[in-house]
This record gives C-alpha cells, structure tokens and sequence, in this order.
C-alpha cells in the first residue's frame, strides 16, 4: 500500500471534525480530514424526516459561522442543520477526503501514528479522532425472537415506514418522546416504555432552557463537577418547541409503560418502576425550576411567574394501575422502535487508549498516549462539549496543545 505522511490527521468529517479543520488551519497546521462517507452523515442518513432540532435558532453556530434563521426562537428540521454543516465546510475549505474510512490506528514503529484505509497507509504525527458520540446504536436483544418489524431510532424514518397497528417504542429520551408524539399525531395507537429520564422545561419564566444554562454558567460546568448521572435532558424542538410532558402524552391516548425486561411467548414483561421513573423525572424538573428562582431572585432579574409551569395534570389510569405484562398480538403491536441510545465503536483503535467499556481514555480531549486526541464526545471538558456551539472551543484547546508540541 502506498504512505502518505501529514503532521496531523482528522478522522471525521462532521461538526467536530470541521471545527477541528478550522482550528488548525488558523494556527498553520497542515493536516487532512478524512471522513467514511460524507460531511454531516449521521445528520443526513440516521435521522428521521421529521425530527426538530432541539435547540433554538438563536443558539445554533459554529466558529465564526452564524446560522441562517428567520426566527431566533423557533426551530429547525435536520435539512437545515445538514445545510448549515455544508456551508460551514464551504467556509472552512478543509483538505478533506470523503468516501474514506479509516479501518485500523496503530502507533507507528518509530513514534507517530499509521491510520489504514482501503487502499493506503497514512503515517500521522499527532491524530484527532472526532467521530463524534453517536457512533453504534444501542439495541438490546430482549425481542430477538420476537417475530414483529423492529428498527433503532436511527433507522426510523417515518409512520409509513411501519406495518400497519400499534407502535411500541421503548426508550423515553428526546428521541423516543419525540417519535411516539409523531406517531400518536400520525393516528397510530402507541404505547411508550418510559425508563429513568431527565426531564427539563422547554421555556421557564420566558425564557429557553438553552438560555438558562447559559446565562446560569450550567452549560460551561466543568466535567470534573459532572453528577453520577449519564441521562441525556428530554427535550423537544417539535411542533414550537415545548415540554415534554408524559402525563400530557396520557392524556392524549399514549400508553405509558414501565421498562421492558423480558419476553417470551408473543409476550413482553413490564417492570413495576413507571411511578417511580415518572417521579423522579418529575423532581428532576422541578429541582431545576427551583434554581431558576433562586438565580432570578439573586439577580434581580425581571422574568415574569410561570405558574403554568408546575400545573399537573391527573395522574392516568397506565400510570396509577400500570400493565405487568403486554401480549403483542392481543393488543395489535405490528412495531416496535428502539429509542434506547448510541455507543461508542472505536474498537478500531489498535492502541491501549480505550477502557474495558470501549470509551477513550482522555483530560479534556487529550488522551494518555501523547498525540492522539478527541473531540465531540459528551462532557469531553464540559457540559457543552457535544454541542454544536461547543465544540469549537474544545477544538482551540486541543489545537493549541498540537501547536505546542511542535
């Protein structure tokens, strides 16, 4: 195979990877981007028609990049992100390569990195691997035996997509409260397994939550003062924007379900946890509704009450008397859609930088093995790290720390 040698390679072609072009090029880092398919590919091929992007127009930018809007509170289909990611790449201008996958990374014999593709070898004195956190769909095997249409998340794309009947979807993050409203507004009949969840308001006191957390400094929280907890905020940008409320759901004709454990002959055992998942959801939001108060009140800020805010709806009979068990036939479910999350996969990394669970071993993006780097991942060095308006700093860190190295 022919070499190709560069000071530093990109693996990933997304936000990340782009905001990481960016930066080296303003610091006079020659390097190359190489992406497995194309810019924005997740963006374009694993989401669904319909899915609202979860934050405000307003907060959608990227370094010296704003993003195109009419109106700054509203919210945008995941064609006008794609549209966004392109022209920042036309802005950026990277030296990307499209249509190449890096199949293995290994050290190089004498110091540096190898990335394998199909066709070459690319020798690397330091690499940035900014492929991003939603990398493999997480699809537990409970229903293996289960003779009913299944698919993730990332495959769903919209309710003719289905077979006719029920829908069940499992999974009560953004993505499967967002897809089971769909459905529900669609006529089909859903039932939504709704595990432990972080639920947060869509606005508060006139205000986006994106816009608390960061005029609250929560957006800019260190990853060190991160909480045991992994659970991903459940938001909407659907229909305006608005909170996603699972006793609402009820009300108009959801089935709430506790979680999904187990499954055998046509049909599915429901945990005994929906009360409890729903109420600490419940305190999750109020907790955060109670520091809004308090910041406003120790700011003097003049944000109007929202008492709407904590108005609760009756609780629904699925929630005080809830289903043990669910026959699939019985009750006409010809679907179900896995809303249950994404892993990593870097097992492609052939260098002792992953822990037993396959994620990398990192300070900020830095990891132990000097020159390699990430970017993109979740709480890479704070709560925004992952976001579209995040990642840019994260990428001036680490390019610093190659310019450094010299």
């Amino acid at each position: 195979m022919p070499d190709e040698t560069i000071d530093t390679l990109v693996i990933g072609g997304g936000q990340a990877g782009l905001t990481m072009s960016h930066r080296l090029k303003q610091r006079g880092i020659a390097h190359l981007v190489l992406e497995r398919q194309r810019i924005a590919e997740r963006w374009r091929s694993e989401r669904w028609d319909g899915l609202m992007f979860q934050f405000p127009n307003w907060s959608v930018r990227l370094p010296e990049f704003a993003f195109p809007h009419r109106d700054p509170d509203g919210f945008s289909p995941t064609s006008a992100i794609v549209s966004f990611i392109e022209d920042y790449a036309a802005f950026v201008a990277p030296p990307i390569r499209c249509g190449v996958a890096v199949t293995r990374l290994r050290s190089g014999d004498s110091g540096g990195f190898i990335a394998e593709t199909a066709d070459r070898r690319i020798t690397a004195r330091n690499v940035v691997v900014a492929t991003g956190p939603y990398q493999r769909p997480l699809r537990p095997d409970i229903l293996r035996d289960a003779d009913i249409f299944q698919v993730h998340a990332s495959g769903y794309k919209n309710p003719a997509q289905l077979p006719d009947g029920a829908v069940l979807v499992i999974g009560a993050g953004a993505s499967g409260a967002q897809i089971a409203e769909e459905l529900a507004r669609a006529g089909r009949r859903v039932l939504l397994s709704v595990g432990q969840h972080s639920r947060l308001p869509r606005r508060y006191r006139g205000r986006d939550l994106i816009w608390w957390l960061a005029e609250m400094g929560i957006d800019q929280r260190p990853v060190e003062e991160r909480g045991p907890s992994r659970l991903l905020p459940v938001i909407s940008g659907a229909h305006g924007g608005h909170t996603v409320d699972f006793r609402r759901f009820a009300a108009e004709g959801i089935t709430l379900l506790g979680r999904v454990s187990a499954y055998g002959g046509g049909v599915i055992t429901i945990a005994p946890d929906l009360a409890e998942n729903i109420g600490n959801g419940d305190a999750y939001y109020a907790t955060f509704l109670a520091m809004v108060d308090d910041f406003i009140a120790a700011r003097g800020l003049d944000c109007p009450p929202d008492p709407a805010a904590r108005a609760r709806l009756p609780d629904p009979a699925c929630l005080t008397a809830p289903l043990r068990e669910l026959d699939l036939r019985t009750e006409g479910v010809d679907a179900v859609i896995w809303a249950t999350g994404y892993g990593l996969d870097l097992n492609w990394i052939d260098i002792p930088v992953l822990d037993a669970n396959g994620t990398p071993r990192h300070r900020h993006g830095v990891s132990d093995v000097p020159g390699l780097y990430f970017l993109g991942l979740q709480w890479l060095s704070r709560m925004k790290s992952s976001f579209l308006s995040g990642v840019g700093d994260d990428a001036a860190d680490l390019a610093d720390h190659i310019a450094a190295r010299g």
